[in-house]
């Protein structure tokens, strides 16, 4: 008899806190906080930009929408978030159905805990 298991999906979403240091190096703390709440809301953006384009089979505008989120991401030391969302760009670029859905589902996941974990750690933390 088979038994079925149910599997946790999580991962660690890696930040990188040398690159949030060096932003509060170069502006100072109170530009640092309103220029990395700023790239938060665009990120936020774009993570949703890129759910509604994917839902909506709009290849291209997922490609446009992954390449701004892993740059806003990689710019405020989010690598996991910046990785899956160039992985979902070069599914969308190649028209991989499959590897799309998967794809976009782990964005989804690690895009939300990647803005949870920078916004609850606070920028200068």
């Amino acid at each position: 008899m088979a038994q079925i298991m149910a599997l946790a999906v999580s991962e660690p979403v890696r930040v990188d806190s040398r690159r949030l240091g060096d932003i509060v190096t170069e502006l100072g703390e109170t530009a640092a906080q309103n220029v990395i709440g700023l790239a938060l809301e665009q990120l936020a953006g774009a993570l949703t930009g890129a759910d509604k384009a994917v839902r909506a089979g709009d290849l291209a505008e997922t490609a446009r929408q992954c390449d701004l989120l892993a740059r806003l991401a990689w710019q405020i030391g989010l690598l996991s978030l910046a990785g899956v969302a160039m992985d979902l760009g070069f599914c969308a670029d190649r028209r991989e159905a499959v590897a799309i859905g998967a794809v976009h589902a782990r964005l989804m996941r690690v895009g939300n805990r990647s803005l949870t974990a920078i916004w609850d750690r606070g920028p200068l933390d």
